[in-house]
């Protein structure tokens, strides 16, 4: 089951209102990328708020959340590698236990500056309600051979904390197919979340059936993965065209948005049959654009 939902998550993240959608359980995950407060221009969003202000209100959200979530269940807080104490610090005074400070590093490009080392990575904090979590899959994957090791990994690798292998989707020739765009070729979202990552996410910290919430969904990733799982999944966009996009992104089950080919990639992890979906929906449509009913 998957819902959208239109509208502001601190008014939405209420449990008479997920009631009404049908969503009678606590969650057992949280995927939290809010916006940066880097002055983008959003419909509907003032992302220049005062610092004090900006980390009031995302403090506001990991509370409700926290009260949402089942024991033991699990937040992981994409935020700027320069704002980890200020995450950290909203999750401790919120209730959450860290169990991961996640580096995701970048592979297509490195933010200069003139006066300290260029920024090439985000942090994804992990945590968890309790001191342990609720679930936990040790992933294994297929990761490529470093020039230094001689032999191939017969059996592949753990995940660790360093998450060097997943590309994000940035603009221009390395955004890709996955890469939502208009007629016209134009990007929907810059800041689109790639398959991969919520992919890796979703299968270490849930399991079939669970429900996952996503409090600023933008393109609808978390909700895309989550379908082909088997996990139930809950998305909360406040931008009404941005929502169009996530329906329309849902329906149409673009080739670009498949998990299957990454399935090979974490085939040594030991339990894959019991938490990747056998009943998976089909992705193999037509490559689609957006169509101009949502040119803005």
């Amino acid at each position: 089951m998957t819902v959208v939902l239109c509208g502001d998550c601190l008014e939405l993240l209420d449990r008479s209102i997920l009631k009404q959608h049908s969503v009678e359980t606590e969650f057992a995950l949280t995927f939290l990328d809010p916006p940066f407060n880097q002055g983008k221009d959003y419909a509907f969003f003032d992302d220049e708020l005062p610092p004090d202000e900006y980390w009031r209100w995302l403090t506001k959200v990991c509370a409700k959340v926290y009260e949402l979530t089942l024991d033991g269940g699990a937040i992981y807080f994409m935020h700027r590698e320069k704002n980890a104490e200020h995450v950290l610090r909203v999750l401790w005074e919120t209730g959450w236990t860290l169990q991961n400070l996640i580096i995701w590093q970048k592979r297509t490009s490195a933010v200069p500056n003139q006066w300290r080392y260029s920024k090439a990575y985000q942090i994804i904090a992990f945590a968890t309600k309790g001191r342990k979590p609720r679930v936990f899959h040790r992933l294994r994957i297929d990761a490529p051979l470093r020039p230094e090791y001689r032999y191939e990994r017969e059996n592949g690798m753990f995940v660790t904390d360093v998450w060097d292998d997943i590309r994000e989707l940035t603009s221009g020739y390395y955004a890709g197919d996955e890469a939502l765009r208009h007629p016209d070729g134009t990007r929907v979202c810059t800041q689109q979340a790639p398959i991969a990552l919520l992919l890796r996410i979703l299968l270490a910290s849930t399991n079939l059936g669970d429900w996952v919430l996503d409090p600023f969904a933008g393109t609808g990733t978390t909700l895309v993965v989550a379908e082909q799982l088997g996990r139930n999944a809950v998305g909360i966009e406040i931008d009404p065209q941005m929502v169009d996009v996530i329906r329309w992104r849902l329906n149409e089950r673009r080739p670009a948005d498949s998990i299957a080919l990454l399935r090979h990639y974490y085939r040594f992890t030991p339990n894959l049959d019991s938490i990747w979906s056998t009943d998976t929906p089909c992705y193999s449509t037509i490559a689609l654009q957006i169509p101009k009913l949502f040119a803005w």
